[in-house]
Parts: C-alpha cells; sequence; structure tokens
C-alpha cells in the first residue's frame, strides 16, 4: 500500500503549503500520521479570487463538458480506489473494504451528477400571441461548502458533484481530522481537466473559515453537512447577509419494528447496520421500538450479533468495525451509557471501552431505557443503540417523532397498509421500509425540523445549486 498523502492546499489550481499545520491522527493507535496546512486569510483570499475566475469559465462551460470531466475524474477515483480507501482507513479508522464502499459511492454521485447536470431544463409557458415567458435555470454561484469527517471521501464528493454539475465554482473546507479523501478529489479533478479555481480546497480552524467566507460577496450558498449546533449558527451568519444555505444536519434515527416480521432476520440486519463506520453517520439506526411479542427476540439476537461484531484495526482483513473518531466519542459513549444505566436501563452488550490505546468502542446495546434517559434525546454518534418495547404502531410513532430531529427513520414491517401508515406519519426526510438504506446517488437526501434545510441527491439536490430566473419577452414594443 501507498503512504498517506502529503497534504496541501488546492487553489487556482495550484498546490501549495502553509507555516501553520495540524497534525492528523491514526485512530487506532493514536499515532501521527501527516499535517493538515492551516489556511491564512492570505490563502482565503486567494481562493475567493480564484473562484470568482473559475466561475467565469465554468458556467459557460456546456453540461456536456462539464459531465464528461467529471466522469473522468470519477474514472480517476475509481482507478485509484485502493490508494484512496487506505488513506481513508488510516485517517478514520473504518475498516479497507467499508473505506473501499466509500469511494465507489462518492464516484456514483459524481457519476449521477455529471448526467444530471445536463437536464436542468426550463421551460416555456404558454401565453398569448406576442410575448413568451422562459423560465431559466442557471448556476447559484460560487459555493462555500463545509464537509465533515465521518465519511472522507463521499460526503465532499456529494458537494462537490452537485456543485460543478450545476456550473457553480466551490471552495471547500473539508475536515481536518481526515482530510485524505478531499485531497484526492481535487488531484483526480486536476489530472481531469478541470479549469483553475473552479475547485479550491481549504483547511484551517473552522470558526474562522466559515466566519470569512461565508459574508463575501461573491459567496451565493453555503453547503454544510454536519451538527445541528453548528448549522444552526452558521445558518444565522448566512442570514445575517441573505445567503440561502444547504444545511444536512444532526439525527437521531428511529426504527420501527412491527411484530409481522421475523424478529430474528431483522436485528441481525439491524446490528450489522449498526456497526457500519462505528455508528458515526447521521442516519444510523439508533432508537428501535420494537412491539411487544418479538421484543424479547429481536433484543437477544441483537445483543448476541452486536457481541460478535470483530472491533479492530481497519487495515487487518478480519475487522468488522474499526475505531471510533477521537477520544471525545470514546468519552460520550461512556457518559450516554452510565447516564442510562443509573437510570434503570439495562446493558446487553458492550458498554466500557477497549483496551487504552486506539479509541476503540464495542457495539453496545441498551434495553428498556426510560424517556429521561440523555441517550432518548442526544444523537449517539456511535456504536450505540437502544432497544425499547411498545405495544401498539400508535405509540411507536409517537416515540419516532418525538424529537426535533428527522433525517432519517426506518421500518420493518410486511404489512401494505403499516408501510403506508409509517410512510405518511413519520416526520423524517428519508423513510426506509425493509432497508437501512438511506440513500442512493439518484434520490435526494435531507431533513425535516433540526435535521436540516434543503436536499443533495437526485435532480432535487442538484436544483439547489441553481437560481431561477424568468424572461418575458414580448416581441414589440
Amino acid at each position: 500500500m501507498t503512504a498517506y498523502p502529503d497534504l496541501k492546499l488546492y487553489i487556482g489550481g495550484a498546490w501549495r503549503k502553509t507555516s501553520d499545520s495540524l497534525p492528523v491522527l491514526n485512530p487506532a493507535d493514536e499515532s501521527v500520521i501527516g499535517a493538515v496546512p492551516v489556511a491564512t486569510r492570505a490563502d482565503l483570499d486567494d481562493a475567493l479570487a480564484a473562484a470568482k475566475e473559475g466561475f467565469k469559465v465554468w458556467s459557460r462551460t456546456s453540461p456536456r463538458v462539464r459531465g464528461e470531466i467529471m466522469l473522468k475524474a470519477a474514472a480517476l477515483m475509481r482507478a485509484r480506489i485502493d490508494e484512496i480507501a487506505h488513506a481513508i482507513t488510516l485517517e478514520h479508522g473504518k475498516p479497507f473494504a467499508q473505506a473501499q464502499l466509500e469511494v465507489i459511492r462518492g464516484c456514483e454521485f459524481f457519476e449521477w451528477d455529471a448526467a444530471e447536470g445536463q437536464r436542468t431544463y426550463g421551460r416555456v409557458i404558454p401565453s398569448e400571441p406576442g410575448i413568451k415567458y422562459v423560465v431559466m435555470h442557471q448556476p447559484i454561484g460560487m459555493v462555500a461548502a463545509f464537509s465533515p469527517w465521518n465519511f472522507p471521501m463521499s460526503q465532499p464528493a456529494r458537494k462537490i458533484a452537485g456543485a460543478l454539475a450545476a456550473g457553480c465554482s466551490i471552495i471547500l473546507k473539508a475536515a481536518e481530522e481526515t482530510p485524505a479523501g478531499a485531497l484526492h478529489i481535487a488531484r483526480a479533478l486536476h489530472d481531469a481537466g478541470l479549469p483553475p479555481g473552479v475547485f479550491n480546497l481549504v483547511f484551517g480552524v473552522p470558526a474562522e473559515i466559515s466566519s470569512y467566507l461565508i459574508p463575501q460577496e461573491q459567496t451565493r450558498l453555503i453547503a454544510f453537512t454536519g451538527s445541528t449546533a453548528v448549522g444552526k449558527h452558521l445558518t444565522r451568519i448566512a442570514a445575517d447577509h441573505m445567503k440561502p444555505v444547504l444545511m444536512e444536519l444532526g439525527g437521531h434515527a428511529p426504527v420501527i419494528v412491527c411484530d409481522d416480521v421475523d424478529p430474528v432476520a431483522a436485528a441481525t440486519a439491524s446490528a450489522i447496520r449498526k456497526s457500519r463506520n462505528a455508528g458515526q453517520v447521521c442516519t444510523s439506526p439508533t432508537r428501535f421500538f420494537v412491539q411487544e411479542p418479538i421484543f424479547d427476540a429481536f433484543a437477544r439476537t441483537f445483543a448476541e450479533k452486536a457481541r460478535s461484531v470483530l472491533v479492530g484495526n481497519g487495515l487487518d482483513a478480519a475487522t468488522q468495525m474499526g475505531p471510533v473518531a477521537n477520544h471525545r466519542r470514546i468519552e460520550a459513549m461512556e457518559a450516554l451509557v452510565a447516564d442510562a444505566r443509573a437510570k434503570g436501563a439495562r446493558v446487553l452488550a458492550g458498554g466500557e471501552r477497549i483496551g487504552n490505546r486506539g479509541y476503540f468502542f464495542p457495539v453496545t446495546v441498551l434495553a428498556d431505557v426510560p424517556d429521561d434517559a440523555r441517550v432518548m434525546r442526544e444523537e449517539p454518534f456511535g456504536p450505540l443503540a437502544v432497544i425499547n418495547p411498545v405495544s401498539t404502531l400508535d405509540d411507536a410513532i409517537a416515540k419516532a417523532n418525538g424529537l426535533p430531529f428527522g433525517l432519517a427513520a426506518y421500518a420493518f414491517t410486511h404489512s401494505a397498509s403499516r408501510a403506508d401508515r409509517l410512510a405518511d406519519e413519520i416526520e423524517a426526510g428519508n423513510v426506509s421500509i425493509n432497508t437501512l438504506e438511506a440513500s442512493v446517488a439518484e434520490v435526494p437526501f435531507g431533513g425535516v425540523k433540526d435535521s436540516g434545510y434543503g436536499r443533495e441527491g437526485g435532480a432535487e439536490g442538484l436544483s439547489h445549486y441553481t437560481t431561477i430566473k424568468t424572461v418575458s419577452h414580448r416581441m414589440a414594443i
């Protein structure tokens, strides 16, 4: 395998270092594997200037040519899948096979948007003779984007692909903890022939970068994925400057398990999905509301499967779940478990850190957790699941909707009437029935309530990177 990449900023089609840097740690052994450059105010000014010129070129480039460059970049990333996945595993900790799947997912965003960008149709509105009304979709302008650490490659890819397909330029501040995924995207775009300034990559102090980029006159859209608290803060800054936002924020995904399904099959699938990315997914299934007739079988099977998950270094082929991201996630898991236990919850699996080197925490299963426990209200963002019994579907839906979050929700049922009701009544941007997959490239993804605003992915996602112009043309004065 190749070594961890030499990290650099990418501004105006050129690579650059800075005098200041931050360490990048391997969460499996806490070793320093790289140094991410910290952008200065001068670097940000250069990125703004480059993005301004890049937008002039890219917005006037035909959608077909834009798509060709994006597809070439995706092909390069697919060819480099092992190199990119190795870097992701080193900085994030996820198993190598999961990192490979993340690279493929990121490429799918590019491939879908490259094609969809050629279908940003307008319309001609019927009118009286001598006048024509035309609705046009044009690139919104320069995008200031901010991506999180939990998916180092696919999360940046989602924002970059949408912006580029629509004809926008973009400045991306990627996560300092996991910077290699975004760096590899920049390399692929550079090698694919993307014009200078269309895509710019910076790292640094998050609050300083966001507070500087968002108010700039040429910034026309803010796209952010991260916590609800930070998303609300950035939205307030944007509102002060009349900037639209695309916010994909936190969740606390409920799972309703009806008594007409096989509890063993449902629990096995749920435990496997809970371990994905060490539970560090905004759509991770967390609050399981299981109808009483199958509760015991479901909880028992889930706990057995959780205990069997092999936790270790992501570069070990036998590893099924890697470490969590940092010591803060360990501390958060321990605090939530302790609080739930003190309030009477049962710990069916896990609950304690594994070892004292590397950020390893097992898949943890809590049962019979009271409503006043913190974990019932706070997103754990780790490998922690809550399993509680419910007597009726009404009760399950009420509990699922009982939080201010509404990103993803899941349900297991073989009843068409129940499925129809769940789809209608669950308050979430994404409802998945008999599957724990929350989104794919071709469908819109996003939340309601405190889980965000706007959509990424699909035709709806691409529309957020455009602005609508109405042209009224009378043939004679």
